[in-house]
């Protein structure tokens, strides 16, 4: 019992270093009161013209559709290094995602650089969740392409 008392113990500590190791070097130089959120200066977002009300029926609605329109990752890493000079954010490219400000399948443009910038991964999955939420409501008629659009540019220049 006192072994495996101990081990949990360790175990405990061990992660609670790892833990506070994370989140040491995700703040690394972070400057005080810096949000990580879209610059509309710089990301304004920018929409695929192809992607209308009248036309999601054979674009963003039809499943595979986006991979037909997503750009290399040569392009998108490539990219993010330039954005994450003029964004300042610390760290390295590792740490974010190029991210589409306007999703692809909710109608955002595939290669405008004002619609992509470097997202930092915890918020970009956590945003993903929300745009697959957003996109089945748009396929299933429960909201409008301008609607969805308009949630999804909101959340993306705040910090919630």
């Amino acid at each position: 019992m006192t072994r495996a008392l101990r081990l949990d113990a360790t175990t405990l500590l061990l992660g609670a270093v790892v833990v506070l190791l994370a989140l040491l070097l995700l703040h690394r130089g972070n400057p005080p009161g810096m949000r990580f959120v879209a610059d509309p200066r710089i990301t304004p977002g920018a929409l695929n013209p192809a992607v209308t009300q009248a036309t999601i029926g054979t674009t963003v609605c039809v499943s595979g559709w986006t991979a037909t329109i997503r750009p290399p990752t040569e392009y998108t890493n490539h990219l993010k290094l330039v954005q994450l000079r003029e964004y300042g954010f610390p760290g390295g490219p590792a740490d974010y995602q190029e991210d589409h400000f306007i999703s692809l399948g909710l109608g955002g443009n595939p290669t405008d650089p004002r619609n992509l910038w470097p997202e930092p991964w915890p918020r970009a999955r956590a945003v993903d969740t929300i745009e697959r939420e957003l996109h089945a409501d748009l396929c299933a008629g429960k909201r409008s392409l301008a609607d969805v659009q308009r949630r999804i540019a909101a959340i993306k220049d705040s910090d919630g």
